[in-house]
């Protein structure tokens, strides 16, 4: 890349969290910790916590008890603002653009927190890394396929120079080539370049092709943890992620 597009990694950890809504907590007693260079996952059964520890770590829920750092420094329930001010770049789910803008209008609300005279430089920052939007500028977002939509979500986030990439699901609806794309090309490719990169993901084969450790998520808390390789070996593992069906049932701790 010519142009800087993320910054060298930081440590992103949680330790002891307990989150949730209305004061009830829906993930308990979780540690977990990304580090430079490397993609650490989550995975688990639908409804195991996996996207509200993630927002809990970015400051969209509330952390109950525990903490989550960058760098060493605090940033428990701090507004997500604050938090992409210290380099945590955070891709939602859902929500992740605005459709009825178009895709240079989203690149440039992403670097809301730039100079104007730097606008310009991170969108084509982007661009080299994200080739084809360079021929959708003009068009509205609503309007993209689900991988050029990710793109552009990731995109958006990547205009602020992040040295941490929190992403959720971020293959969700995608046909199954272009998810592998996403996941092998790009994804991998931010931690490749020294990005920190904590990443949810349904798809569990997928996820541990790129990951380089992974958290097991059942009934809000980590049940398991491992390398990938570590992992595969597992047979309560295997028999929940690998076999029949990903996610089919929590392994049990």
């Amino acid at each position: 890349m010519s142009v800087e597009l993320s910054k060298k990694g930081q440590v992103l950890s949680a330790t002891g969290l307990s989150a949730g809504y209305d004061g009830r907590a829906i993930v308990t007693g979780i540690s977990v910790e990304a580090t430079p260079g490397k993609v650490v996952s989550i995975v688990g059964p639908n409804g195991s916590g996996k996207s509200t520890l993630l927002k809990s770590m970015v400051g969209v829920v509330r952390v109950l008890e525990g903490s989550v750092a960058v760098a060493g420094q605090s940033i428990t329930n701090m507004a997500p603002e604050q938090v992409a001010k210290l380099g945590v770049g955070y891709v939602p789910q859902i929500d992740d653009v605005f459709p009825p803008l178009s895709v240079k209008e989203n690149l440039e609300i992403g670097g809301y927190l730039l100079k104007r005279n730097e606008v310009h430089e991170r969108i084509e920052a982007v661009l080299e890394f994200f080739p084809k939007l360079k021929v959708m500028m003009t068009r509205k977002a609503g309007k993209l396929s689900g991988g050029e939509r990710k793109m552009l979500a990731m995109g958006r986030v990547l205009m602020l120079s992040p040295s941490v990439l929190v992403l959720d699901e971020p293959t969700a609806n995608l046909a199954p080539i272009v998810a592998t794309q996403l996941l092998e090309e790009y994804i991998r490719g931010f931690a490749d370049f020294g990005s920190t990169v904590l990443l949810v993901e349904q798809r569990a084969k997928a996820a541990l092709r790129i990951s380089d450790w992974t958290y097991v998520l059942g009934g809000g808390r980590v049940v398991l943890e491992g390398a990938p390789q570590e992992l595969s070996q597992n047979p309560i593992f295997v028999e929940s992620f690998l076999g029949g069906g990903a996610g089919a049932r929590a392994p049990r701790p």
